[in-house]
């Protein structure tokens, strides 16, 4: 039985278990990008936290959950990136606020 997000194994957890423990996961990032890189102040205890580690695990989870429900994650992906390259090519080219004058 799947314990914790550390301990995770394939086939230990259900996928509800998977999705509960990505959106503590998902929390810890958001922290640390809006203290870190964002306008909120860094909290001391903070500044230990590996961004890294927490999307590894994030990582890790999406990775088990496509394999459980025997997803293609990589025709997926190739399809989801097709498809934005495609929608998006001139968004950002056109887009004000990244093409203003720097001051």
């Amino acid at each position: 039985r799947c314990q914790t997000a550390d301990r995770m194994e394939l086939g230990q957890c259900s996928c509800t278990q998977f999705i509960e423990m990505t959106y503590i996961r998902m929390r810890i990032y958001k922290r640390i990008i809006a203290r870190r890189y964002g306008e909120q102040s860094e909290k001391a205890s903070d500044k230990s936290k590996d961004l890294g580690e927490e999307l590894a695990d994030v990582l890790f989870v999406l990775l088990c959950l496509a394999n459980q429900t025997e997803v293609d994650l990589q025709a997926a992906f190739d399809r989801k990136l097709a498809l934005k390259t495609k929608r998006d090519h001139d968004r950002h080219h056109n887009n004000p606020k990244l093409n203003a004058p720097k001051s």
